[in-house]
């Protein structure tokens, strides 16, 4: 079994399809802007990678069970650089300071930050965070949060 997508609840399809695209890259493979149906389908050039559907609202709470977070491989700490610049630039609310290691001292990590509606993403590589300046999380891992 591999994971296929994941589907997330949004407030407001048209504002979450801007963000998706072009702050994160996604490419839109399908809208639906149907009264009581609006969805879009979001991915690569070969697959769906995240489905939006709006319905829902209010923002994402992390007290409730469910999804934790969402996190996006990349291959390079220059990528994961790359994307906290544009992330900054466009005024997403991040987490924690810069880069995290996913274990004290640890070589891999990446940024957390959230989306338009508070849901709790991560850009990572498995390779490069620990030979580069990064905070500290204070714990063993960077999941609590």
């Amino acid at each position: 079994m591999r994971l296929g997508h994941i589907g997330l609840n949004v407030s407001e399809i048209e504002r979450s399809v801007r963000f998706y695209t072009e702050v994160l890259g996604f490419t839109l493979r399908n809208l639906s802007e149907e009264p009581g149906r609006k969805f879009a389908l979001l991915g690569d050039d070969q697959k769906n990678l995240v489905t939006l559907w709006q319905q829902s609202e209010g923002s994402f709470s992390p007290r409730l069970p469910g999804l934790h977070h969402l996190a996006f491989e990349v291959d390079s700490v220059d990528s994961i650089k790359g994307y906290e610049e544009k992330l900054r630039a466009n005024g997403v609310p991040f987490i924690y300071d810069g880069m995290v290691a996913h274990t004290e001292g640890g070589d891999s990590g990446g940024i957390f930050f959230e989306d338009p509606d508070g849901i709790r993403l991560e850009i990572y590589a498995l390779l490069g965070v620990g030979c580069h300046a990064h905070t500290a999380t204070e714990g063993k891992a960077c999941g609590f949060f």
